[in-house]
């Protein structure tokens, strides 16, 4: 299992990024780890959520074709101890790493009604860069998506297709916590439009799970 220090992948109780399966690298992490941020993690890679669903967007108005392939720029934290323990943050006992310093930045909410997904994250983007420019690097990795044998590779990452259209609706919905007052971003909505319009395997019948 490949999992991130501190980041629990059951998909239950108050853990943010969810545990998918991937077919490389058993359980993987992604998700959202702060309410206050719209930075994802894939493990040990970040990337802010408009990127995220800048790049899916793309991906599903290229049209149906056997083989696609991109480049995403992402962040990478090599050093997982670098990356910090998010359940000791979120519980103020511990903080380590950049998870750690994006919670003394931004603490746990003392309310758990507050615990939503801000749709204002993006307005901390500029304090966010600046911490993991401490931690980790900005790299470009590859992105294939396959329809033969039905997968995408994500960096060294291989996931299923499913597996994929479940992490663009992990998005849509904001996480474990949801959207606050479900209201999304502009471009989580605009990445709605072109999966749902697409004319890709890929995002074959992936309106129901964007309801």
């Amino acid at each position: 299992m490949n999992t991130v220090p501190g980041v629990r992948t059951e998909r239950n109780g108050e853990h943010m990024p969810l545990g998918f399966p991937s077919l490389s690298h058993g359980t993987i992490a992604f998700g959202f780890f702060n309410i206050d941020t719209d930075l994802l993690l894939l493990d040990h890679y970040f990337f802010f959520a408009d990127r995220f669903c800048s790049n899916v967007a793309r991906l599903a108005r290229e049209g149906d074709q056997e083989l696609s392939e991109e480049a995403w720029d992402v962040y990478a934290i090599e050093n997982r101890s670098e990356i910090g323990d998010l359940m000791g943050a979120i519980h103020s006992i511990r903080f380590s790493g950049f998870i750690g310093e994006v919670y003394r930045h931004f603490p746990f909410p003392q309310n758990q009604s507050e615990f939503k997904q801000k749709p204002e994250g993006y307005r901390n983007r500029e304090v966010i860069a600046e911490i993991i420019g401490k931690y980790g690097v900005e790299v470009r990795i590859s992105i294939k998506a396959a329809r033969t044998p039905s997968t995408v590779q994500i960096g060294e990452f291989l996931i299923s297709a499913g597996v994929f259209q479940e992490l663009v609706q992990y998005v849509w919905l904001g996480g474990y916590p949801r959207w606050r007052d479900g209201i999304r971003p502009d471009y989580v909505l605009d990445m709605k439009q072109a999966a749902e319009e697409s004319r890709s395997w890929l995002f074959s019948d992936i309106g129901n799970k964007l309801l």
